[in-house]
């Protein structure tokens, strides 16, 4: 009859006021150029587990080898982690700032203070740019809204759920493809592959995935 058992798609839920206001925003950003994006400075958070022999879901094996060790995929109740801050645009990426606890506006702000304000020099250097987030609470925050306001750096207006309309999440979808075959014993090795992974993002990544921002938002609006 045509019917494959196959692994579902992952998407973000949206409700139907979400929806309207994707819709809305896509519209609003229809006509701008793929140049005009490249004047957005795109950032994430993103967060990296200690797998080991994280080889996706499915494993190449022979009769016999079900319990081979390199056939297995190990689970921990526990698995450490660590959460990472990143900033992108057409220019390439900023770096990348490991977060040590909760993010809240106070920490949030101190990783603006010390990361994006050195990205924004590296990326932009003296020429005007405009920063993404998302709607997360630290990001939202009246405090933080301040402190964009005081430093004078206009916040893109974002539609809530939407991490497929940032490119930055393609970064981190690279990166952890690149470290899927890599085993870690703890949090500081899985640190230094992020970082080395990360810095051999080439410019030219950046600037095909910033090109793609006029994609994105047709297809937003052809899927209502």
């Amino acid at each position: 009859m045509g019917f494959s058992c196959r692994i579902p798609c992952v998407k973000p839920l949206l409700n139907n006021r979400q929806r309207q206001k994707r819709l809305a925003w896509a519209k609003d950003k229809k006509d701008w150029t793929a140049a005009e994006w490249s004047k957005v400075m795109f950032s994430d958070e993103c967060k990296f587990c200690i797998s080991f022999g994280n080889q996706g879901p499915r494993v190449w094996r022979k009769r016999g080898e079900a319990q081979n060790p390199r056939c297995l995929r190990s689970s921990v109740k526990f698995p450490q982690s660590v959460m990472v801050w990143g900033a992108m645009s057409s220019a390439g990426v900023g770096p990348l700032c490991f977060l040590r606890s909760k993010v809240n506006a106070a920490v949030y702000q101190d990783v603006l203070e010390h990361f994006m304000l050195p990205a924004a020099d590296q990326l932009y250097g003296d020429a005007d740019f405009i920063f993404q987030q998302d709607l997360a609470p630290a990001h939202s925050a009246k405090a933080t809204s301040t402190w964009f306001k005081d430093h004078g750096i206009p916040v893109l207006n974002w539609p809530a759920n939407s991490p497929d309309l940032n490119p930055i999440e393609n970064l981190w979808g690279i990166v952890k493809r690149k470290m899927r075959y890599a085993r870690h014993n703890n949090a500081e090795e899985l640190k230094a592959t992020i970082r080395a992974t990360w810095a051999l993002i080439t410019p030219e990544q950046c600037h095909r995935l910033i090109d793609s921002m006029p994609r994105r938002i047709a297809a937003v609006i052809q899927a209502k």
